[in-house]
């Protein structure tokens, strides 16, 4: 059996105006690696490839940890702790950072969250791009998002169910160039080559896609170009095998049938869905299931 803890944010403290990046601090992030260790027996990634069949059939429960995006912090504050304790982890990287240059429209959008009154940033889409946001949508965004504020809760079904995702790529690069210098937040943000090359020395490097891109929304030749370019690209970056593959978003929408096929055909071995549970013979090697490290031992929702 197979378990997968997967990790964004790794860092000192998360305070801002407005939070909206949430994740663990070092020491969180310590102590439930030391909690994971009593439930199971950590594998390396190359491992894992190798024995794929024996470890999902097996008894004992392995575990892998795994990081989405490729943020600097992971690799600042996350990997000394791992080597500490000697546990290995592999790295799911999005070749845009890298080759184009460009911050993800995700990590834009948390950026701009935690700095814009949820209004302030409503108003500025809204200046950009008049979108017709009825009172019923209103109201089925705040029964979506219970946690969250009135406004809090429009603006994210307005960007998660409202906008086409190239129109809300568009709208959101001109309202966070009114507030940051991209070059600044992508040498802040993302690992260095140097980063990926050490991970990719040890076997640690996966890949996340090009773009960012939720893969089951869009058309079959763009699917097709987010898995094979990334792959390709770290590849010749790194002069080593990358072998699996961590699909932005990772629910059932984006993680289909054909993404999963398409994923196998350009070269991968094994793929991660954020599909929550643990992996047996039963799943298929390109959608395996994932848990957020907060609904594991450790976290803060596991019970």
């Amino acid at each position: 059996m197979l378990t997968v803890s997967n990790y964004h944010y790794i860092r000192e403290n998360f305070e801002a105006n407005y939070p909206s990046i949430f994740g663990l601090t070092p020491s969180v992030f310590e102590k439930q690696l030391l909690s994971l260790n009593d439930i199971g027996k950590f594998i390396h990634p190359t491992d894992l490839i190798k024995n794929l069949d024996e470890i999902l059939q097996s008894k004992q429960n392995y575990l892998l940890v795994t990081f989405d995006d490729g943020l600097k912090e992971q690799f600042e504050y996350g990997l000394p702790i791992l080597d500490e304790l000697g546990i290995p982890a592999i790295f799911f990287a999005n070749s845009k950072n890298f080759e184009d240059k460009k911050v993800s429209t995700v990590h834009k959008i948390h950026l701009l969250r935690s700095i814009m009154d949820p209004a302030d940033f409503l108003n500025s889409i809204e200046n950009i791009d008049k979108i017709d946001f009825s009172e019923s949508e209103k109201n089925k965004a705040q029964k979506i998002y219970v946690y969250d504020d009135k406004k809090s809760a429009e603006l994210k079904y307005l960007l998660n169910f409202k906008m086409a995702y190239d129109k809300q790529e568009l709208i959101i690069n001109k309202v966070f160039n009114s507030h940051f210098e991209e070059a600044i937040v992508l040498e802040k943000l993302y690992m260095s080559n140097e980063n990926l090359l050490n991970l990719a020395k040890r076997g640690y490097l996966g890949s996340h896609t090009h773009n960012h891109y939720p893969l089951g929304l869009i058309d079959l030749g763009s699917i097709k170009f987010e898995l094979e370019h990334s792959k390709l690209y770290f590849e010749t970056l790194t002069n080593s095998k990358i072998e699996m593959v961590a699909y932005p978003y990772g629910n059932e929408e984006t993680c289909t049938l054909e993404v999963a096929a398409i994923a196998k055909n350009v070269g991968y071995k094994i793929g991660f869905t954020t599909k929550r549970g643990n992996n047996t013979l039963a799943e298929k090697p390109l959608l395996l299931n994932r848990f957020d490290c907060n609904d594991l031992p450790g976290g803060k929702n596991y019970k």
